[in-house]
């Protein structure tokens, strides 16, 4: 087979046996198992705290003492065997270890399968600069038909979408051992202390005020990356609660709503190199602040009637926020630092974005939603007048699902039925963001010249 085209299955597979269950699992924890919101940030928090460290220590034993693809096999296979248990848990506290212990298995998979990719293509005497974003971007169109499918299948809001990511990803697993050799390299020096080897000698950038204050930002930032992929789905299914959207599309296929973001994301990147070029990297990393909080304010205006084109104008709007910040923020660290400290400032910039950033606003997000912008109604007198006056018993029974009947019979809501205030949720979320663009312009200071463009051509180049 082609090795183009078994990178492109492997780059597709990648992101499928994550998309499957990423966006919807909100849906599963709120509607079926109907746990504490507090609780929902920290299954988020996990992929950062997994990020703090798993890509690196696996990174050093690829290069030291295993294959690369043996090693990208076997964790798929461990990722896969943990999502199969997901569906038996019944406690909150048992779901963040188990989803813990799923992404310390996955998360080290993103940069090995690029890695992969990096040394299949080299030693086939292909051109790496060429022929990897092709594949890579089969790993986007992954993602969003694991989105699709689970929707379509009616699975976002039960267990079969961890069974979807699960045999996916045994699949995957058996097939990365097919997969030409990476034998290990052993490029880390033996003579090179534990904190440099898992890149800790990168923290002395921060004794650098302009690289301490951008790592500091991308903190902060990272803190909104995951909020719409945590929050977005179930924001748009709680629409059901409402007579006047409960049969709408939105509410049918909100996940595949919420792919438009992902498609976005595809389109978005080839405009990167214009913008970059003609605006420079602060410009650019302001930019997709901006889209940030229009992503968020769309959000809290948009509804699945009337106001459509709000949410599906915010999804459009997400390829800018993640794909500018994301890349510009790379070329920012490629452009500032020096080829010794290189590849451990690349590595201190995702730390701070997906580790870091992601753990606080997982966990503060949790908690403020919770805490401030959630209602428990105990009985269905006073969940209809939430609803509204169009609200009546047949509506409410479909709403609450097999537990409708003795619900209506009683009168009560036994464990209480969890309404959040989406509105003001995202227009809080605004509010952050804008905040953080306003600080950053203010704070941050970047001159766009001749000199960054001829490094951003040739930092694209390469």
């Amino acid at each position: 087979m082609n090795i183009k085209l078994r990178l492109t299955i492997v780059s597709f597979m990648q992101f499928f046996v994550w998309g499957a269950w990423l966006i919807t699992i909100a849906n599963y924890w709120f509607g079926t198992k109907q746990w504490d919101g507090a609780q929902f940030g920290l299954i988020f928090a996990t992929m950062g705290f997994a990020s703090l460290f798993m890509p690196t220590l696996t990174g050093i034993i690829a290069d030291k003492w295993i294959n690369a693809e043996k090693l990208y096999a076997i964790l798929h296979i461990l990722y896969a065997g943990t999502l199969f248990y997901i569906p038996q848990v019944d406690t909150p506290n048992e779901f963040f270890w188990i989803i813990f212990l799923a992404m310390c298995f996955y998360m080290p998979t993103i940069s090995l399968s690029n890695s992969i990719s990096y040394t299949t293509l080299k030693s086939a005497k292909l051109d790496v600069v060429k022929d990897f974003p092709p594949i890579r971007v089969w790993g986007t169109i992954g993602f969003i038909a694991a989105m699709w499918i689970t929707n379509l299948t009616g699975s976002k809001a039960n267990a079969n979408q961890f069974y979807i990511a699960g045999i996916s990803a045994l699949a995957l697993g058996l097939y990365a051992f097919t997969l030409p050799k990476c034998i290990p390299s052993k490029l880390l020096e033996e003579k090179a202390t534990f904190a440099q080897k898992i890149g800790l000698d990168a923290f002395k950038l921060f004794a650098n005020f302009k690289m301490a204050l951008f790592f500091i930002f991308s903190m902060f930032l990272g803190g909104a990356l995951q909020l719409t992929n945590a929050y977005g789905d179930v924001f748009l299914d709680e629409f059901k609660l409402f007579p006047i959207y409960a049969e709408s599309f939105v509410i049918k296929y909100s996940t595949i709503i919420m792919s438009i973001s992902q498609v976005s994301e595809t389109l978005f990147i080839l405009a990167i190199p214009f913008f970059l070029k003609r605006f420079g990297i602060k410009k650019v990393m302001v930019i997709a602040m901006l889209a940030w909080v229009f992503r968020f304010g769309l959000f809290a205006y948009g509804d699945p009637a009337g106001n459509l084109w709000m949410i599906v104008l915010s999804c459009i709007v997400y390829g800018m926020a993640f794909d500018f910040f994301n890349i510009s923020g790379s070329l920012f660290v490629e452009t500032s630092t020096t080829a010794k400290t290189r590849s451990s400032a690349q590595g201190l910039f995702m730390m701070m974005t997906n580790g870091f950033g992601a753990v606080l606003g997982s966990i503060v997000s949790g908690w403020m939603i919770q805490k401030y912008f959630t209602q428990a109604y105990t009985n269905i007198q006073s969940l209809a007048e939430h609803v509204g006056s169009a609200t009546n018993d047949q509506h409410l029974l479909k709403f609450l699902g097999d537990k409708g009947i003795s619900v209506l019979a009683n009168g009560e809501l036994s464990r209480g039925l969890e309404v959040k205030d989406w509105h003001n949720i995202w227009l809080s979320f605004t509010i952050y963001a804008l905040m953080i663009t306003v600080l950053f312009m203010i704070f941050f200071k970047h001159k766009h010249s001749r000199a960054e463009v001829a490094a951003i051509e040739e930092a694209i180049a390469h």
